[in-house]
């Protein structure tokens, strides 16, 4: 069995309002020193098979279809062995 580690990013240029309010936030609690927070999704994604390159097929269909916005996002993953 496989296992894909996805993470999936805002573009560089996009905003990402999220981690600017989180960095507000951290900054109110104290936390001066932080200057920038980016978000991100992470996925844990188990596949039934070993067939590496199937598996890399998959993920690109899954990322392109449904996990990324092809315009505001980039994604990257990592296949590993359970």
């Amino acid at each position: 069995m496989l296992v894909a580690d996805v993470r999936i990013r805002l573009k560089k240029g996009v905003a990402d309002p999220e981690g600017k309010n989180t960095r507000k936030a951290l900054e109110l609690l104290g936390f001066n020193q932080v200057t920038e927070v980016k978000t991100s999704k992470y996925f844990s994604i188990k596949l039934n098979t070993e067939n590496e390159a199937m598996a890399k097929a998959e993920i690109e269909k899954m990322c392109q279809s449904l996990l990324a916005n092809p315009v505001i996002n980039d994604y990257s993953y990592e296949l590993r062995l359970e």
